[in-house]
């Protein structure tokens, strides 16, 4: 067969493929008319012109959403969008709006739609509920993927709870969630609180939508783009692939002990529906159960683990923790990722410059969002927050909820001087073991923890 006659069947065959592949989108905006779509919660204009659904903000009135009167749970869905500066939009996918939760209040997933300066288009937000699930940060490509000033083209896949989004061809988010998994598509138009920004628009346009032969529809991941999993108890392929194992099995005590004690304490802690609890004793640092330890000893590593607190609540995370030092009363010594309450616990005021507040490394650096001035993107008291701590040639990073808070090498000469300076001075070589156990504190209150793993370097 002729190089010619290759090239022909070649390109014919593309041809088939590229019309089947057509044959599976659905038009969900046909540019005429919006009878398949109501509006919800707010009261923003949207309007039709020239075959695009256009939105318009307004001062005084809440988000408001243009949403589809189907429900989806699988689909791959694509469109264009042209937000004007300043503006925050978003489009939602398994959303809910129901009168018996939060008065009709939209709730769900949100595709980020911004032209702010933390570049998180692409990103996935919990809207009205779980808070940022994906944003950017961990995804430098993927910031600079929206292009202000112009229509950029959105593809977003929903299948099972794999979460994934492209933002002109570039992968932006690559989550796991299944908190919900059917619901409207809608539209936002975000509320604003400045009058320069009133009259301002979002446009939309050829927005198509897959619902079957999806596996087949399918975009290649970017294995550059990190995977997060809110997956309960459960590890992905990609994790196993990658070398995460559970710290903690979810029902068991193995691979934990007390921290000045050979077994699990016998009070104290409890287990529970996938969750390890540190139960209430009015405050008092390691007077009930007392903290707990790994059994394993860790170097280099990446750990993460959920944490849910109870208001007023103190506890921690440690790291290159000695079971050795400090037999007496109070906690084990070691380097802390501070889990507080920072609104009704008085230690966020004590210790210098908030170096005690949420997902500090407590009493030496305060945890502070230096890429914007949205603050740490802790998502409150009685709610799941993640921590995450990476560790890996001395340097170490504290991240809450995926945004990086602290930063800093446990070798350098600013860490020693930090030490000397704080209540950590008289233990010698804090912080600079070659290894160490990890530890969950007794503080005294009622603190949960699920999804502990970890993996090694």
């Amino acid at each position: 067969m002729n190089k010619c006659k290759m090239l022909f069947i070649f390109t014919l065959f593309l041809a088939i493929a590229t019309i089947s592949a057509q044959d599976n989108w659905e038009v969900l905006f046909d540019g005429k008319d919006l009878k398949n779509f109501e509006q919800l919660n707010g009261s923003a204009k949207y309007e039709i012109k020239n075959n695009e659904l256009i939105g318009t903000s307004k001062l005084g009135t809440p988000n408001s959403f243009m949403a589809t009167t189907e429900k989806y749970g699988d689909f791959i869905l694509e469109f264009e969008v042209f937000l004007e500066n300043g503006l925050n939009s978003g489009v939602q996918f398994r959303s809910i709006s129901t009168p018996s939760i939060m008065n009709g209040r939209v709730h769900g997933y949100q595709c980020e739609i911004e032209t702010s300066s933390r570049k998180w288009s692409g990103g996935i937000y919990d809207e009205a509920r779980n808070g940022w699930l994906y944003p950017l940060t961990r995804n430098t490509k993927g910031q600079n993927a929206f292009v202000p000033g112009e229509w950029n083209h959105y593809r977003i896949e929903a299948i099972g709870s794999k979460i994934r989004t492209w933002v002109n061809t570039i992968q932006c988010a690559n989550l796991l969630d299944a908190t919900t998994a059917e619901g409207f598509i809608a539209f936002q138009v975000h509320s604003i609180h400045n009058e320069n920004l009133e009259g301002k628009t979002v446009r939309w346009r050829n927005i198509n939508i897959q619902t079957v032969d999806l596996e087949k529809s399918m975009k290649t991941v970017n294995v550059d783009v990190p995977e997060i999993s809110y997956l309960d108890n459960q590890l992905t392929d990609n994790e196993v692939r990658t070398g995460w194992r559970f710290l903690w099995d979810g029902k068991s005590t193995a691979g934990w002990r007390g921290a000045k004690m050979d077994d699990f304490p016998d009070n104290g802690w409890e287990i529970k529906d996938g969750m390890l609890t540190v139960l209430s004793s009015e405050g008092t640092e390691s007077a009930n159960g007392g903290d707990i330890v790994t059994t394993d000893l860790f170097a280099d590593f990446e750990l993460s683990v959920d944490f849910k607190i109870t208001e007023g609540a103190n506890s921690g995370i440690k790291y290159f923790v000695d079971s050795e030092l400090n037999k007496g009363e109070g906690s084990a010594i070691g380097l802390e990722f501070q889990v507080l309450d920072d609104q009704k616990h008085p230690d966020a005021k004590m210790g210098k410059n908030g170096n005690r507040t949420v997902g500090s490394l407590y009493d030496l650096i305060r945890a502070e969002n230096t890429n914007n001035s949205r603050g740490k993107n802790f998502k409150g008291v009685g709610k799941w927050n993640n921590a995450r701590i990476v560790v890996k040639d001395g340097h170490v990073e504290h991240w809450l909820n995926q945004v990086k808070v602290v930063e800093f090498d446990r070798f350098s000469q600013m860490f020693k001087a930090l030490v000397e300076k704080s209540k950590y001075e008289k233990w010698e070589n804090f912080g600079r073991l070659s290894q160490g156990l990890i530890l969950l504190q007794d503080h005294g209150d009622e603190v949960s923890f699920k999804n502990i793993k970890v993996r090694e370097f």
